[in-house]
């Protein structure tokens, strides 16, 4: 598989450095703006998860978390894309060099990248330095999955509770700062990196709009992982189908989250019937070509889910989950096509769409899927085994 994955970078690169040297650069810079935004947000969601069940002292995902934890391999690789996106500053901000409605002071390019870059460095290095106090952990701890296997930060696994009690406290505290970052710098990016495209609009709820959909696409990616090990490994791999009927409530969960906060945002817009406001949802919601777009990502992403989830034993079956989160990802990669498409291509007629669009996708999946490959590979105690059941 990494020879497929290492195809589909090549593939994506090419594809984005074609586009780039032809006759319209802006529409490369487009999808890589969407697929920076989508696939750090599915790691920075996936990695939440895992510091989730620590704070709350979750027991039933513990096979799960290490799966989760693995996704902390494509932080670093995030950081470096954002810091890429410099390069495209003159087509994917429409207002540079124009009105930017009184909100100089906010919307400058040094100030933008620099608190972006140190929010971004923040998040990451929490998420960092908590899955690394997690793998001493699992070398520590007897009782947690992966603890008694060689790594490459011990080079003999010995339990040491005292240990285990210093390595929780860390991770206690590294995760609440983790969920706090979580929350404010996906709130600063959603404002900078999309809001901004055009300041005339804001929303006070569109921060927590993107955070709360990234733990949904980061759930829908930690499904798909787990089942693709569930998959390979059978029953050695400790995952069963009550952990995955949980994982996938939760899923349905946040599902109807996302939804609730879309309605919120339109609800309050749609009441308030401000020129400013009800023009953002105009143009994405009833204008063409955009309205197509509108209808697809809310029954890709939230009817055909909310169906299909209700039944309690397709939460157990491997095909139709793997399809559906799939499914889900693509429809949230379309939305952010919503969101910043009429800003970065406002006098279309049809959808900005093309062949090389779905080429720089796979490009981003293949990096993603080769940072996570790499981070099992690395550190194996992340891999779920067989446990004996907790009392």
């Amino acid at each position: 598989m990494i020879r497929v994955f290492s195809a589909f970078v090549l593939v994506g690169l090419g594809a984005f450095l074609f586009q780039l040297a032809g006759q319209h650069p802006e529409k490369a810079w487009q999808a890589y703006l969407i697929n920076f935004l989508l696939w750090s947000a599915i790691a920075q969601g996936a990695f939440l998860f895992s510091v989730v069940l620590h704070i709350t002292k979750a027991r039933w995902g513990r096979p799960l978390q290490g799966v989760a934890e693995s996704f902390a391999a494509f932080f670093p690789l995030s950081f470096v894309l954002f810091l890429v996106l410099f390069l495209g500053k003159e087509h994917i901000f429409p207002w540079l060099n124009g009105d930017v409605h009184g909100k100089a002071g906010w919307l400058n390019l040094p100030f933008l990248f620099s608190r972006d870059a140190i929010g971004l460095a923040l998040l990451y290095g929490l998420g960092l330095a908590f899955l690394y106090n997690a793998l001493r952990l699992k070398r520590s701890d007897p009782e947690l999955p992966g603890s008694r296997r060689p790594s490459l930060l011990h080079s003999r696994p010995v339990p040491d509770l005292k240990a285990v009690e210093v390595y929780k406290k860390r991770m206690n505290v590294l995760g609440v700062l983790y969920i706090m970052a979580f929350a404010f710098v996906l709130t600063l990016v959603a404002f900078d990196l999309v809001m901004s495209m055009e300041p005339v609009w804001v929303s006070t709820l569109f921060g927590a709009y993107a955070f709360v959909k990234a733990f949904y696409i980061g759930l829908a990616a930690l499904i798909i992982l787990a089942f693709s090990i569930h998959l390979g490994r059978g029953k050695t791999s400790g995952l069963t189908s009550s952990h995955f009927h949980d994982l996938g409530k939760l899923f349905f969960g946040f599902c109807l989250l996302w939804a609730d906060f879309f309605y919120c945002q339109f609800l309050v817009i749609w009441y308030g019937n401000l020129p400013e406001e009800t023009s953002y949802i105009i143009t994405r919601t009833m204008s063409l070509p955009w309205k197509s777009l509108a209808w697809t990502v809310f029954i890709v992403s939230f009817v055909i889910p909310f169906c299909i989830l209700l039944n309690r034993k397709v939460k157990t079956k491997p095909v139709f989950m793997i399809t559906l989160c799939s499914m889900v990802l693509i429809g949230i990669w379309l939305e952010h096509l919503l969101l910043v498409g009429p800003a970065l291509s406002p006098k279309t007629s049809f959808l900005p769409l093309d062949v090389t669009d779905g080429l720089i996708f796979l490009g981003f999946l293949g990096l993603m899927a080769m940072a996570v490959r790499f981070g099992l590979g690395m550190f194996p105690e992340l891999i779920p085994v067989q446990q004996k059941e907790v009392k």
